[in-house]
């Protein structure tokens, strides 16, 4: 085997763990699930190292590692909206900011001008740790390891409010973009 493929191995096995990690959820086994959730936390932050610190950095794990993360998040999100864990506003909140930025991010690209790299901005790696830190204290609060049932209902509405804020930002930034590229090309509101 290819040691530069190690990175795509371990995100892939990472989208593999969706399935038990859903799987331990739906049946309330919070424990098991906190279990699969932290190795998938730790095989995120070992694929990102090996790729930058040997150059394994490929297309595919550009799409697989976020597509990853992504998947992860929208299984766990899930299956908390359906058990009522979190309010079924907020599930909607985070569906629709990824929604709204695929949907632009591809709308610009195809009909406006080329992406030429997707950065995450500040507010979104913030609201991205949020939704993780979310996700995670509820699994330590209803596995019965800790008790942060009080914070719940704070930490929703600040990854709603950091949910939004992201979403509006990336809409604002698409619309500012698009409209300096006309400029530049001297398309003034045609």
């Amino acid at each position: 085997m290819n040691l530069k493929y190690l990175p795509n191995i371990i995100t892939i096995a990472r989208i593999i763990a969706i399935v038990p990690l859903a799987w331990l959820m739906w049946h309330k086994e919070y424990k098991g699930a906190l279990l699969i959730a932290f190795l998938a936390g730790l095989s995120d932050g070992l694929d990102g190292f090996l790729a930058k610190r040997y150059g394994w950095q490929g297309w595919l794990g550009g799409i697989l590692d976020p597509l990853a993360d992504k998947f992860l998040m929208f299984s766990c999100y899930t299956i908390f909206a359906l058990q009522g864990v979190i309010p079924l506003w907020l599930y909607l909140l985070v569906v629709f900011r990824d929604v709204v930025i695929v949907a632009g991010a591809s709308f610009y690209h195809f009909k406006i001008g080329k992406i030429q790299k997707a950065t995450p901005t500040l507010v979104s790696k913030l609201n991205t740790v949020m939704q993780i830190l979310l996700i995670l204290v509820l699994l330590l609060s209803y596995s019965g390891l800790i008790n942060l049932f009080v914070i719940h209902p704070t930490m929703i509405v600040v990854v709603g409010l950091l949910t939004l804020v992201s979403g509006v930002h990336y809409v604002w930034m698409g619309l500012s973009m698009a409209k300096q590229l006309r400029s530049e090309k001297g398309d003034y509101g045609k």
